[in-house]
Protein backbone atom coordinates (compact mmCIF):
# COMPACT_ATOMS: atom_id res chain seq x y z
CA UNK A 1 0.00 0.00 0.00
CA UNK A 2 1.53 3.13 -0.95
CA UNK A 3 0.63 6.28 1.12
CA UNK A 4 2.67 9.75 1.81
CA UNK A 5 5.56 9.84 3.16
CA UNK A 6 4.93 13.52 5.05
CA UNK A 7 8.05 13.64 6.72
CA UNK A 8 9.69 15.05 3.33
CA UNK A 9 10.35 18.06 1.94
CA UNK A 10 10.46 19.51 -1.59
CA UNK A 11 13.63 21.50 -2.63
CA UNK A 12 13.94 24.27 -5.13
CA UNK A 13 15.65 21.89 -7.75
CA UNK A 14 12.42 19.74 -8.11
CA UNK A 15 14.06 16.89 -5.90
CA UNK A 16 11.85 15.86 -2.62
CA UNK A 17 14.07 15.64 0.21
CA UNK A 18 13.12 12.71 2.81
CA UNK A 19 13.44 14.19 6.61
CA UNK A 20 13.31 10.67 8.33
CA UNK A 21 16.44 9.08 8.50
CA UNK A 22 20.25 10.80 8.61
CA UNK A 23 21.06 9.13 4.80
CA UNK A 24 18.97 12.22 3.78
CA UNK A 25 18.08 11.02 0.45
CA UNK A 26 17.46 13.68 -1.93
CA UNK A 27 15.28 11.84 -4.70
CA UNK A 28 14.30 12.89 -8.62
CA UNK A 29 10.85 11.37 -9.71
CA UNK A 30 10.73 7.59 -10.03
CA UNK A 31 13.64 7.31 -7.59
CA UNK A 32 14.06 4.92 -4.28
CA UNK A 33 15.53 5.74 -1.30
CA UNK A 34 18.47 3.99 0.02
CA UNK A 35 15.87 2.14 2.07
CA UNK A 36 14.01 0.86 -1.07
CA UNK A 37 10.87 1.48 0.01
CA UNK A 38 10.23 5.63 -0.26
CA UNK A 39 9.32 6.66 -3.50
CA UNK A 40 8.96 9.99 -5.33
CA UNK A 41 5.72 9.30 -7.43
CA UNK A 42 3.99 12.39 -8.99
CA UNK A 43 6.17 14.76 -7.64
CA UNK A 44 5.75 13.38 -4.08
CA UNK A 45 7.52 10.79 -1.60
CA UNK A 46 5.67 7.74 -1.33
CA UNK A 47 5.88 4.99 1.57
CA UNK A 48 5.34 1.76 -0.40
CA UNK A 49 4.64 -0.30 2.93
CA UNK A 50 2.14 1.44 4.99
CA UNK A 51 -0.32 -0.84 6.44
CA UNK A 52 1.95 -3.99 5.14
CA UNK A 53 3.58 -5.84 8.12
CA UNK A 54 6.07 -8.40 6.37
CA UNK A 55 6.91 -10.07 9.83
CA UNK A 56 4.31 -10.14 12.78
CA UNK A 57 4.94 -11.20 16.68
CA UNK A 58 3.70 -11.03 19.97
CA UNK A 59 7.04 -11.24 21.95
CA UNK A 60 8.11 -11.14 25.87
CA UNK A 61 9.59 -7.67 25.77
CA UNK A 62 12.72 -8.52 27.42
CA UNK A 63 13.06 -10.29 23.58
CA UNK A 64 13.85 -6.77 22.01
CA UNK A 65 16.08 -6.23 24.34
CA UNK A 66 14.41 -4.54 26.71
CA UNK A 67 15.13 -5.03 30.61
CA UNK A 68 14.54 -2.11 32.37
CA UNK A 69 10.99 -1.47 30.76
CA UNK A 70 7.95 -3.23 31.92
CA UNK A 71 9.32 -6.18 32.36
CA UNK A 72 8.01 -9.81 31.96
CA UNK A 73 5.48 -7.88 29.65
CA UNK A 74 4.68 -9.28 26.15
CA UNK A 75 4.63 -6.52 23.42
CA UNK A 76 3.15 -6.99 20.00
CA UNK A 77 5.99 -6.26 17.58
CA UNK A 78 5.87 -5.62 13.42
CA UNK A 79 8.05 -4.64 10.69
CA UNK A 80 8.13 -3.75 7.26
CA UNK A 81 10.38 -4.75 4.54
CA UNK A 82 13.12 -2.53 3.69
CA UNK A 83 16.47 -0.81 5.78
CA UNK A 84 18.55 1.82 5.38
CA UNK A 85 21.57 -0.04 6.08
CA UNK A 86 23.19 -2.92 4.53
CA UNK A 87 24.48 -4.65 7.77
CA UNK A 88 26.79 -7.35 6.27
CA UNK A 89 25.69 -9.32 9.37
CA UNK A 90 21.95 -8.95 9.43
CA UNK A 91 19.95 -11.39 11.45
CA UNK A 92 17.23 -10.19 9.62
CA UNK A 93 18.10 -9.97 6.04
CA UNK A 94 15.15 -11.65 4.77
CA UNK A 95 12.97 -9.06 5.00
CA UNK A 96 15.47 -5.88 5.96
CA UNK A 97 17.35 -6.60 2.70
CA UNK A 98 14.09 -7.90 0.61
CA UNK A 99 13.17 -4.84 -1.78
CA UNK A 100 17.37 -4.19 -2.41
CA UNK A 101 17.77 -7.95 -3.54
CA UNK A 102 14.17 -8.35 -5.22
CA UNK A 103 14.44 -5.09 -7.29
CA UNK A 104 11.44 -2.63 -6.33
CA UNK A 105 9.24 -5.60 -4.49
CA UNK A 106 6.70 -5.43 -1.62
CA UNK A 107 5.82 -8.13 0.41
CA UNK A 108 3.70 -8.51 3.53
CA UNK A 109 0.74 -8.65 4.95
CA UNK A 110 -2.09 -6.47 5.36
CA UNK A 111 -1.73 -4.40 9.14
CA UNK A 112 -3.60 -1.21 9.47
CA UNK A 113 -2.27 0.73 12.34
CA UNK A 114 -6.24 0.41 14.04
CA UNK A 115 -5.92 -3.34 13.26
CA UNK A 116 -2.30 -2.99 14.86
CA UNK A 117 -3.57 -1.22 18.22
CA UNK A 118 -6.10 -3.63 18.12
CA UNK A 119 -4.36 -7.13 18.06
CA UNK A 120 -2.10 -5.80 20.57
CA UNK A 121 -4.98 -5.38 22.76
CA UNK A 122 -6.29 -8.48 22.12
CA UNK A 123 -3.15 -10.51 23.00
CA UNK A 124 -2.80 -8.43 26.58
CA UNK A 125 0.21 -6.52 25.56
CA UNK A 126 1.38 -3.67 27.31
CA UNK A 127 3.18 -1.79 24.00
CA UNK A 128 4.02 -2.14 20.90
CA UNK A 129 7.21 -2.64 19.22
CA UNK A 130 8.48 -1.45 15.48
CA UNK A 131 11.01 -3.54 15.10
CA UNK A 132 13.02 -6.40 12.93
CA UNK A 133 13.95 -4.16 9.94
CA UNK A 134 14.57 -0.19 11.06
CA UNK A 135 11.65 1.29 12.10
CA UNK A 136 12.09 4.66 10.79
CA UNK A 137 12.04 3.86 7.24
CA UNK A 138 8.48 3.38 7.43
CA UNK A 139 8.08 6.34 10.10
CA UNK A 140 4.55 7.95 8.87
CA UNK A 141 3.32 3.82 9.35
CA UNK A 142 4.76 3.90 12.66
CA UNK A 143 3.94 7.19 13.85
CA UNK A 144 0.32 6.73 13.15
CA UNK A 145 0.04 3.31 15.18
CA UNK A 146 2.05 4.90 17.82
CA UNK A 147 -0.37 7.60 17.97
CA UNK A 148 -3.61 6.00 18.46
CA UNK A 149 -1.94 3.15 20.83
CA UNK A 150 -0.94 6.00 22.65
CA UNK A 151 -4.94 7.15 23.19
CA UNK A 152 -5.35 3.26 24.02
CA UNK A 153 -3.29 2.90 26.80
CA UNK A 154 -0.18 1.31 24.92
CA UNK A 155 3.18 2.08 24.68
CA UNK A 156 5.69 2.24 22.39
CA UNK A 157 9.37 1.33 21.54
CA UNK A 158 11.52 1.37 18.33
CA UNK A 159 14.12 -1.19 17.97
CA UNK A 160 16.42 0.72 15.76
CA UNK A 161 19.67 1.54 14.29
CA UNK A 162 19.49 5.06 15.53
CA UNK A 163 20.00 6.91 12.96
CA UNK A 164 16.84 9.12 13.02
CA UNK A 165 17.03 12.67 12.28
CA UNK A 166 16.07 15.13 15.45
CA UNK A 167 12.79 16.11 12.75
CA UNK A 168 11.66 12.43 13.18
CA UNK A 169 12.58 12.39 16.86
CA UNK A 170 10.84 15.78 17.72
CA UNK A 171 7.19 14.41 16.01
CA UNK A 172 7.45 10.81 17.37
CA UNK A 173 8.65 11.76 21.05
CA UNK A 174 5.56 12.88 22.21
CA UNK A 175 3.98 8.71 21.65
CA UNK A 176 7.42 7.06 21.65
CA UNK A 177 8.18 5.71 25.28
CA UNK A 178 11.44 3.71 24.80
CA UNK A 179 14.04 2.79 22.24
CA UNK A 180 17.13 0.15 22.02
CA UNK A 181 19.39 1.70 19.57
CA UNK A 182 21.92 -0.62 18.28
CA UNK A 183 25.68 0.94 18.95
CA UNK A 184 27.37 -1.36 16.38
CA UNK A 185 30.78 -0.43 16.67
CA UNK A 186 32.65 2.54 17.05
CA UNK A 187 34.76 3.44 14.28
CA UNK A 188 33.43 5.04 11.33
CA UNK A 189 35.22 2.74 9.07
CA UNK A 190 33.09 -0.38 10.59
CA UNK A 191 29.84 2.01 9.64
CA UNK A 192 31.07 2.73 6.30
CA UNK A 193 32.45 -0.74 5.46
CA UNK A 194 30.13 -2.69 7.13
CA UNK A 195 26.81 -1.19 7.99
CA UNK A 196 26.51 1.43 4.65
CA UNK A 197 26.00 4.37 7.48
CA UNK A 198 28.25 6.67 9.30
CA UNK A 199 29.15 6.57 13.23
CA UNK A 200 28.05 10.16 14.21
CA UNK A 201 24.58 10.82 13.63
CA UNK A 202 23.91 7.00 15.82
CA UNK A 203 25.59 8.77 18.61
CA UNK A 204 23.51 12.18 18.23
CA UNK A 205 20.71 9.89 17.71
CA UNK A 206 21.48 8.40 21.28
CA UNK A 207 22.24 11.74 23.03
CA UNK A 208 19.12 13.52 21.79
CA UNK A 209 16.66 10.85 22.22
CA UNK A 210 18.18 10.47 25.53
CA UNK A 211 17.74 14.58 26.08
CA UNK A 212 13.84 14.43 25.19
CA UNK A 213 12.90 11.68 27.91
CA UNK A 214 12.57 8.98 25.85
CA UNK A 215 13.71 5.57 27.97
CA UNK A 216 16.86 4.20 26.06
CA UNK A 217 18.79 1.17 25.89
CA UNK A 218 21.21 -0.19 23.56
CA UNK A 219 22.88 -3.02 21.70
CA UNK A 220 26.08 -4.17 20.51
CA UNK A 221 27.24 -7.22 18.85
CA UNK A 222 30.45 -8.02 19.32
CA UNK A 223 31.84 -9.55 16.19
CA UNK A 224 35.05 -11.27 16.20
CA UNK A 225 38.23 -9.45 14.66
CA UNK A 226 35.84 -6.09 13.53
CA UNK A 227 34.70 -4.67 16.68
CA UNK A 228 35.46 -6.51 19.88
CA UNK A 229 38.67 -5.32 20.87
CA UNK A 230 39.10 -3.68 24.10
CA UNK A 231 40.02 -0.30 23.06
CA UNK A 232 36.57 -0.04 21.21
CA UNK A 233 34.36 -1.63 23.66
CA UNK A 234 35.63 0.73 26.25
CA UNK A 235 35.19 3.57 23.88
CA UNK A 236 31.37 2.45 23.71
CA UNK A 237 31.44 1.99 27.03
CA UNK A 238 32.84 5.28 28.32
CA UNK A 239 30.08 7.48 26.14
CA UNK A 240 27.41 5.59 27.32
CA UNK A 241 28.14 6.16 30.82
CA UNK A 242 29.32 10.04 30.37
CA UNK A 243 25.75 10.25 28.96
CA UNK A 244 23.92 8.51 31.95
CA UNK A 245 25.01 5.36 33.96
CA UNK A 246 21.60 4.36 33.90
CA UNK A 247 21.39 3.11 30.61
CA UNK A 248 21.29 -0.63 30.24
CA UNK A 249 23.91 -1.64 27.57
CA UNK A 250 23.24 -5.03 26.21
CA UNK A 251 26.08 -6.75 24.59
CA UNK A 252 25.22 -9.70 22.16
CA UNK A 253 27.13 -12.59 20.80
CA UNK A 254 27.16 -12.61 16.94
CA UNK A 255 26.70 -16.34 15.12
CA UNK A 256 27.19 -16.19 10.96
CA UNK A 257 24.63 -14.76 9.35
CA UNK A 258 23.77 -13.04 5.75
CA UNK A 259 27.37 -12.10 4.10
CA UNK A 260 28.86 -13.23 7.18
CA UNK A 261 28.80 -16.96 6.83
CA UNK A 262 32.74 -17.27 7.65
CA UNK A 263 33.29 -15.37 10.58
CA UNK A 264 33.37 -17.27 13.66
CA UNK A 265 30.88 -17.35 16.41
CA UNK A 266 31.52 -14.98 19.45
CA UNK A 267 33.51 -16.60 22.26
CA UNK A 268 31.75 -16.19 25.68
CA UNK A 269 34.74 -14.95 27.07
CA UNK A 270 35.01 -12.05 25.17
CA UNK A 271 31.20 -10.69 26.19
CA UNK A 272 32.32 -11.45 29.64
CA UNK A 273 35.01 -9.37 29.49
CA UNK A 274 32.84 -6.12 27.92
CA UNK A 275 30.63 -6.74 30.76
CA UNK A 276 33.72 -5.96 33.13
CA UNK A 277 34.82 -3.17 30.79
CA UNK A 278 31.12 -1.72 30.74
CA UNK A 279 31.24 -1.78 34.99
CA UNK A 280 34.68 -0.49 34.71
CA UNK A 281 33.49 2.24 33.09
CA UNK A 282 30.55 2.97 35.31
CA UNK A 283 27.23 1.58 33.40
CA UNK A 284 25.43 0.32 36.13
CA UNK A 285 23.80 -2.36 34.28
CA UNK A 286 25.56 -4.04 31.62
CA UNK A 287 23.76 -7.47 30.14
CA UNK A 288 25.22 -10.26 27.62
CA UNK A 289 22.96 -11.73 25.18
CA UNK A 290 23.16 -14.49 22.57
CA UNK A 291 24.52 -17.03 25.18
CA UNK A 292 23.45 -18.96 27.98
CA UNK A 293 24.90 -16.71 30.97
CA UNK A 294 21.93 -15.86 33.87
CA UNK A 295 23.80 -13.92 36.28
CA UNK A 296 25.16 -11.66 33.45
CA UNK A 297 21.54 -11.48 32.25
CA UNK A 298 20.35 -10.23 35.65
CA UNK A 299 19.41 -7.03 37.37
CA UNK A 300 21.72 -5.97 40.30
CA UNK A 301 21.22 -3.11 42.84
CA UNK A 302 23.94 -0.37 42.26
CA UNK A 303 23.31 0.32 45.82
CA UNK A 304 24.04 -2.33 47.46
CA UNK A 305 25.12 -4.98 44.84
CA UNK A 306 22.10 -7.53 45.32
CA UNK A 307 20.30 -9.37 42.64
CA UNK A 308 17.25 -7.51 42.47
CA UNK A 309 15.11 -9.12 39.17
CA UNK A 310 16.91 -12.89 38.36
CA UNK A 311 16.70 -13.20 34.73
CA UNK A 312 16.79 -16.97 33.17
CA UNK A 313 16.53 -18.43 29.49
CA UNK A 314 18.07 -17.51 26.72
CA UNK A 315 16.86 -14.22 26.41
CA UNK A 316 15.92 -13.50 30.02
CA UNK A 317 12.76 -13.76 29.44
CA UNK A 318 11.65 -15.71 32.72
CA UNK A 319 11.68 -13.53 35.32
CA UNK A 320 11.62 -13.02 38.88
CA UNK A 321 11.03 -9.53 40.11
CA UNK A 322 11.70 -8.42 43.41
CA UNK A 323 11.63 -5.14 43.26
CA UNK A 324 9.08 -3.30 45.91
CA UNK A 325 7.22 0.10 45.41
CA UNK A 326 7.32 -1.40 41.43
CA UNK A 327 11.38 0.05 40.85
CA UNK A 328 13.49 -0.30 44.64
CA UNK A 329 15.67 -2.10 46.08
CA UNK A 330 14.01 -4.82 48.02
CA UNK A 331 17.46 -4.67 50.24
CA UNK A 332 18.20 -1.35 50.67
CA UNK A 333 15.30 0.93 49.19
CA UNK A 334 17.78 2.23 46.27
CA UNK A 335 15.64 3.45 43.12
CA UNK A 336 16.57 1.22 39.88
CA UNK A 337 15.83 2.90 36.56
CA UNK A 338 13.57 2.30 33.94
CA UNK A 339 10.22 2.31 33.02
CA UNK A 340 8.04 0.13 35.44
CA UNK A 341 4.39 1.26 34.66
Amino acid sequence: MSSPAWMSHKLDDGRVACDACSQHCKLQEGEYGICGIRRVENGELRLLTYGIAAAVNVDPVEKKPMFHFLPGSRIFSFGTVGCNFSCQFCQNADISQYPKEHPHRIIGRPLSPAEAVATALEYGCDSIAYTYNEPVVFFEYTYDTARLAHEAGLKNVYVTSGYETRKAIDTLAPYLDGMNIDIKGYTQSFYKDICGASLKPVLDAVEYAHSKGIWIETTTLLIPGLNDSQEEIRSIAHFQAALSPDIPWHISAFHPMYKMQDRPRTPPETLRRAYEIGKEEGLRYVYVGNIDDEARESTYCPGCGKMVIDRQGHIGQYITNHLVEKNRCPYCATAIAGVWS
